[in-house]
């Protein structure tokens, strides 16, 4: 089996290149919540710092009055077989501070940084990781110190705040639950214990650490509590002796406190008999046990959560596009794939797979009979008119028996007026199709990141409807054409055998055939062979505009685009392929975030099992 250090030092690794790839418990999920840490809790000035530094055997941690942790602090510590002990800040990763003191003060300007020097708080965490032969690893979240009070020139809002963040940490079920009370104070009223008790109201996560044994009022002892009596924990009760104020002045070395610490419980009448399981070392290994047990616990879920993510990330890289290829070859062969990608959205735009292609039947079944039942027929074919338009096609001889040439002139004239709802309608249909072209392009996740790409297929896409409408317009205009050019003759030799119903036209003088009625029955007549062609328009020019735009749109929108692209030099393929800097990032850090957890799946999986 493996050692103890050797599965949690590996957690520590996986934790910190986490947060190096920006995976820190920021989401729900995450692989570095998934891995447990212990997270220390306690009222202001309960003694937090000093257990912190007597875990650690550094006097590292900025003191002071009030809220001195101002931001969470996420410890790590590392056990080395030797060497000179360091520390590393996950912000300034290039510099190792052996002397402690620096590492105090980068801590106070680090916190500055964010939260200024007023005494505001900040939920963005401090990494530091220290490297030791005297530490056994672990991972510590040093967490603001609860507060009942605003003091200073605190926000009213600032008891909340903490107890907030401190919340946020503690509530996790992977989160191991370090409460520091201290001795000389009833535990009753303790913060820690009072948060923990609502968040691990079973005690299975909770480690309760008694501070200040020292500084009890004499002939009073907490063996009630250490033992478990005053308030029972599903773990056990560690006591601690921190250094006293005069000692830390005079910088009495830590590993000296710690034995001091350790004769102080064994020369205790109160405490002796608790000796072995008293003390910051005691603590630190005890935490660091507990810590494997519930890492050898979790590593199923933990293997079954980084299996998910992988596939998740796989998929990541699958929608935002592997690496491209050098070759011109490659190169190629990704553009192609990229416009059928397009393509093929664009046609289920059209065919009705994605929303869209139904306006194209909106033009056709709403906005072209719209416009041809505004047109101005009506006045068009006003008496007046009529017999203007007959009057001028008669000339100096009037018509004998029925005007032909001003029938002519009239229904010439009426048709014409087609041609705007024609053209309006291939208009309509073009910028449908311009608009499915934008969103086809943005529906592509391929083509996402390579926004030069993206401008080309447009611009050819364009080009390309450009030269179907024309073709379409043209079309249309010539079905208006020619029913202008040929008319069906027997409409009107229908008219000429239906009983006329108005007066008898067979002895009408010459003169009376310029008369209202006769005017009337002619601008009649027009109208109904004009309202059948406008019914004959109605289904034949949709069948154009589909035929010449629409069709050509799904067949060969791309066609010349292919050419185009097949003769191009590797340097334009290149520059084609420019890729959005912003989804390299995303595809790199993806990539990294892949390499690390199929990194961590394998090594917890063999470490474990050994």
């Amino acid at each position: 089996m493996a050692t103890m250090e050797s599965l949690i030092g590996l957690v520590n690794r996986i934790q910190r290149a986490c947060t190096v790839l920006g995976d820190h418990g920021g989401e729900g999920g995450s692989l570095w919540e998934a891995l447990p840490s212990v997270a220390v809790v306690g009222g202001q000035s309960s003694g937090k710092s000093s257990v912190l530094e007597s875990v650690v055997g550094r006097d590292f941690l900025p003191r002071g009055s009030g809220i001195v942790t101002r931001r969470p602090l996420v410890l790590q510590l590392h056990k080395m077989d030797g060497g000179t002990e360091y520390a590393e800040f996950l912000h300034a990763p290039r510099k190792r501070f052996s002397d402690f003191a620096a590492v105090r003060k980068e801590i106070q300007d680090e916190t500055d940084r964010i939260t200024g020097t007023s005494k505001q708080i900040s939920n963005i965490p401090i990494h530091l990781s220290i490297y030791s032969p005297n530490v056994v690893d672990l991972t510590l979240i040093d967490l603001p110190g609860l507060t009942k009070v605003a003091v200073e020139d605190q926000p009213e809002t600032i008891v909340q705040d903490i107890e907030n963040m401190v919340r946020s940490y503690v509530e996790k079920p992977n989160c191991i639950i370090l409460a520091i009370s201290p001795a000389n104070q009833d535990i009753a009223t303790s913060d820690a214990i009072k948060l923990a008790r609502e968040v691990d109201p079973s005690g299975e996560r909770t480690f309760g650490v008694l501070t200040k044994l020292d500084l009890m009022d004499q002939g009073t002892n907490a063996r009630d509590v250490l033992e478990g009596r005053s308030y029972r924990l599903r773990q056990p009760w560690v006591g601690i002796v921190n250094r006293s104020q005069a000692e830390i002045n005079k910088n009495i070395d830590m590993i000296a406190a710690r034995r001091k610490e350790q004769e102080y419980f064994a020369n205790s009448p109160d405490y002796g008999h608790l000796a072995h399981k008293m003390g910051s070392e005691y603590l630190a290994k005890l935490l660091s046990q507990h810590l494997e047990t519930v890492i050898r616990q979790r590593i199923p879920s933990i293997i079954a959560l980084i299996n998910k993510m992988i596939t998740e990330l796989d998929a990541q890289l699958d929608r935002i596009g592997r690496p491209v290829g050098v070759d011109s070859g490659a190169q190629l062969y990704t553009i192609l794939g990229m416009c059928r990608a397009f393509d093929r959205i664009f046609k289920e735009h059209l065919d009705g797979g994605r929303p869209g292609g139904d306006r194209i039947y909106g033009v056709f079944d709403n906005q072209l009979p719209a416009a041809m039942k505004k047109l101005p027929l009506d006045k068009h074919l006003s008496l007046n008119n009529v017999r203007k338009v007959i009057s001028e096609a008669d000339g100096y001889q009037p018509h004998l028996i029925a005007p032909e040439q001003g029938y002519r002139r009239l229904i010439d004239s009426s048709l014409g007026y087609f041609k705007g709802p024609a053209e309006a309608s291939v208009d309509a249909v073009h910028i449908v199709l311009k608009e499915l072209v934008r969103k086809s392009i943005a529906e592509t996740e391929e083509l996402k990141r390579f926004p030069t790409l993206q401008s080309d297929i447009a611009a050819a896409a364009n080009e390309a409807l450009e030269r179907f409408r024309d073709d379409s317009r043209k079309t249309v205009l010539r079905l208006v054409d020619m029913e202008s050019s040929y008319l069906t003759v027997e409409f009107f030799r229908k008219l000429s055998h239906e009983p006329d119903k108005g007066p008898n036209t067979n002895n009408t003088p010459a003169t009376d055939r310029y008369g209202d009625n006769h005017l009337k029955k002619i601008g009649s007549n027009v109208s109904a062979y004009v309202g059948m062609v406008c019914d004959s328009l109605k289904n034949t020019i949709p069948k154009a505009i589909v035929h010449s735009q629409v069709r050509e749109a799904k067949r060969s929108l791309l066609n010349q685009f292919y050419a185009q692209v097949g003769s191009r030099e590797k340097k334009q393929l290149s520059a084609m392929l420019d890729e959005d800097p912003s989804l390299m990032e995303k595809r790199d850090a993806i990539a990294k975030r892949l390499e690390l957890y199929k990194s961590a799946r394998d090594e917890i999986d063999s470490v474990a099992w050994k």
